[in-house]
């Protein structure tokens, strides 16, 4: 083993200057190289037989402390640091199992951390900074046999299921695309906590499995800048359910938006945001909807440790350019929606929905140009909607859980708009969901959907889904 050590040190010795130095030179540099390596062998081995010829035990660097957040200089922020907690602020509402688990990374008032969750659990320090990591997700698998053709094969979407004669053979169908992965980090700062989430799904184009970005935002305080959902949406307020589109009814919308929060006394709050929600418009061919302004979401919540109760309202124009005409006008509408524990074995969740010209902020609408049509002298005439949900959640046992969910939705007759456009459509959805751990789900579920048209036509379809989820982090 030492006899090697020679040539190994010999080996690293700078080539040209031994080709340039003498012999004698040469010989004497590998001597004197030969008698220090002969003292370190002599000396180690009288170290080794000193312990009892026990190797010495290797030295272990002292890792240093990371502090769990550091206030920034007052000479970088301009003003005196203030005085922060350790961890960020816990929402009063009760823990709620849910599926999608959306509720976790909903923006919120003072950037709380979400129901159920205490302290900086899962979170884990970027060494040398105050800057805390959570890296989290799931992965869902999701089988589903329908009773006749229900329009989305992997989402229960009420307003694409086929009107008219069906063969009433079933289909089956089996994904992962609601599998998720997200990235929250925290860090305090003087100006409160600091909060970036990004996270996606693969419901996206491209393929089966294409890439799709649900969230990507940050909040400083209670400032909100970036991608995610809307305002006008409360997902507090989402009945538990295995299916990842929910009623219909409920609004529903990922877009780009700065927020505001303004928190008060006694649980209650204040928001208001701009988002950009293009406008969607059924009209003539050549016809273009144009953005003029962005739209307009004022809120007031309120959060109690049994429930919780959220009024929102949203004012949007909606315009268009043609070739032979132009025109716009203003909409807006307005959500109530809540929850309510009813004991310690259940919550109620609920909400009711109304407006004009905002069908592109609701679940069964968005995407079918309904927000307005263009008549025949080219004025825009907005479409009226209404709609709501419920949803009851009882725990059997620790491990048990079933939901019951109903949802219903108008937009109204209107002889501007083709026979075959959508008119109302109903959700019924109920499982059994079983959670022997936190970390582990699966659940079976049965949805009914009914769609009806401008012309009275209609169709309704069964479904039969069955779900197992894998939480990387619970």
């Amino acid at each position: 083993m030492y006899k090697a050590g020679p040539l190994l040190l010999a080996s690293l010795l700078p080539v040209p200057a031994l080709a340039q130095a003498g012999d004698d030179e040469r010989d004497a540099k590998i001597a004197r190289l030969e008698q220090t390596v002969a003292e370190l062998t002599r000396r180690l081995q009288a170290l080794e037989s000193g312990r009892g010829g026990q190797s010495p035990p290797p030295v272990e660097a002292a890792a240093a402390p990371v502090a769990p957040w550091r206030e920034p200089p007052a000479a970088a922020t301009g003003r005196e640091p203030a005085s922060l907690a350790v961890a960020p602020a816990e929402s009063p509402l009760p823990d709620r199992p849910s599926m999608d688990e959306d509720a976790d990374v909903a923006a919120r008032a003072d950037n709380v951390l979400p129901p159920g969750q205490e302290g900086l659990e899962g979170y884990f320090p970027i060494r040398g900074t105050s800057t805390w990591m959570r890296i989290s997700g799931y992965a869902k698998l999701d089988a589903m046999f329908d009773s006749d053709d229900a329009g989305d094969p992997d989402l229960f979407v009420t307003s694409a299921i086929p009107v008219g004669a069906q063969d009433g053979r079933g289909a089956f169908n089996m994904h992962a695309r609601q599998t998720r992965l997200t990235l929250d980090v925290r860090r305090p700062t003087a100006y409160g906590w600091l909060r970036f989430v990004l996270q996606n799904d693969f419901f996206g184009s491209g393929g089966s499995y294409g890439y799709r970005l649900r969230n990507a935002y940050g909040q400083l305080g209670n400032t909100y800048a970036g991608y995610g959902f809307s305002a006008f949406m409360d997902l507090d307020s989402t009945p538990d359910t295995l299916d990842f589109a929910g009623a219909g009814s409920m609004p529903s919308a990922r877009l780009a938006s700065v927020r505001r929060y303004f928190p008060l006394r006694g649980g209650h709050q204040l928001f208001v945001a701009a988002e950009h929600n293009p406008p969607e418009l059924t009209g003539p061919a050549g016809s273009e909807a144009r953005t003029t302004v962005p739209n307009l979401v004022f809120g007031y919540r309120h959060e109690s440790e049994r429930a919780h109760l959220q009024a929102t309202g949203l004012l949007r124009h909606i315009a268009y350019d043609s070739a032979t005409a132009s025109d716009g006008t203003s909409g807006g509408g307005l959500t109530v929606s809540g929850s309510l524990e009813t004991g310690g074995d259940g919550f109620l969740v609920y909400g009711a929905l109304a407006g004009r010209g905002i069908a592109a902020y609701t679940g069964d609408l968005a995407g079918l140009g309904l927000d307005a049509v263009i008549d025949g002298d080219g004025s825009i005439a907005l479409l009226d909607e209404w709609g709501g949900w419920v949803g009851y959640t009882h725990a059997w046992t620790p491990a048990w859980r079933s939901t019951l969910a109903w949802g219903r939705l108008y937009l109204e007759h209107s002889g501007l708009l083709d026979p075959s456009a959508f008119h109302r459509s109903d959700y019924v959805a109920a499982n059994l969901v079983y959670s022997p751990l936190p970390s582990w789900s699966w659940g079976v579920e049965v949805l009914y959907g009914r769609l009806q048209l401008q012309d009275a036509s209609s169709g309704d379809v069964f479904r039969l889904q069955t779900s197992l989820k894998y939480d990387f982090i619970k």
